[in-house]
């Protein structure tokens, strides 16, 4: 096993094809199938499934995946210490269900910490997707909620996956409307009063139950649906419909100014909070991270 079968291993993880990794690594796709079959038989696993769609992690290549990583990670490292003599660029990145305070402390960590090269990511996706990303550890961190009605679903995929979850904070439901919307002067809010006026929420793809809905409340019924894909087209929605959304009560005015929150009369909380990977430790930049969003949340609560 050599450190260049690994950096092989990861950069064929990332593209999810053969042919992409062998033109971004300048070899021949031959050459690089060759030397992946061999790291597999030296270490009598499997590390990628291939498919008639391409080819797939199996469960032992996630597994060694993440020392893969660890290994290139510390090689890195040493060889900018001793070697290159230079400032190493620093990677980052997360997943995440559609919160602005998310984004608030990813853009607070960049502003406050000036690094002079970075490599960072954020993706406001799906719920089953940063399941994925953590498991795959295309992002460190993954942020959703867990409440009475979809923790056991939720909690037996993280057990599949090797993942943990941190609780954050604990939300009360609020509807996030317009402040322009008929109703934006009321000091609280009925379900039943919502129902003349478009429920927004996001599109899970495949993965379209209840269980894997951003929306706390998804099973009750409403006359009126719209679903979208991200952020920003559900807040035109709420301002040029009249729409709502139901949510953690938390956004961010600076990046938000026209959309409000309002507390909904319902007897139901959730717990909001991080995944990450049982078998490995955040990085200096995650932690940085966690402590840029709590002490966001905190000033917000």
């Amino acid at each position: 096993m050599t450190l260049q079968q690994l950096k092989y291993v990861l950069e064929v993880a990332k593209c999810g094809s053969i042919n992409e990794a062998s033109k971004n690594l300048f070899i021949s796709q031959p050459s690089l199938s060759n030397a992946i079959k061999e790291l597999e038989k030296e270490l009598q696993i499997t590390i990628f499934n291939r498919t008639n769609k391409g080819i797939i992690l199996s469960k032992e290549g996630t597994e060694f995946l993440s020392y893969a990583r660890q290994i290139i990670e510390q090689t890195s490292l040493l060889e900018e210490r001793y070697i290159n003599k230079k400032k190493r660029k620093v990677k980052f990145s997360i997943s995440c269900q559609h919160y602005s305070f998310a984004v608030k402390a990813f853009i607070e960590l960049i502003k406050e910490y000036g690094f002079d090269e970075y490599d960072f990511s954020i993706q406001e996706t799906r719920t089953a997707e940063i399941i994925e990303h953590v498991k795959n550890m295309t992002s460190e961190i993954g942020l959703l909620y867990l409440n009475d009605f979809n923790e056991k679903v939720l909690m037996h995929f993280f057990k599949d996956a090797k993942l943990e979850f941190h609780e954050l904070f604990v939300a009360k439901p609020h509807v996030f409307l317009s402040k322009h919307h008929p109703l934006a002067q009321k000091k609280s809010l009925e379900l039943s009063e919502l129902d003349d006026y478009p429920f927004l929420s996001f599109e899970q793809g495949q993965n379209n139950s209840f269980y894997f809905s951003e929306e706390i409340l998804s099973t009750y019924p409403h006359k009126k649906s719209i679903k979208v894909f991200d952020r920003a087209t559900l807040f035109n929605l709420a301002i040029g419909l009249n729409g709502y959304t139901i949510s953690t009560g938390i956004i961010s005015n600076e990046l938000n100014p026209d959309i409000i929150a309002i507390p909904l009369n319902v007897n139901d909380c959730f717990k909001v909070g991080y995944v990450k990977r049982k078998d490995t430790k955040l990085s200096m930049i995650g932690d940085i991270y966690l402590h840029k969003l709590k002490d966001y949340i905190n000033s917000l609560l």
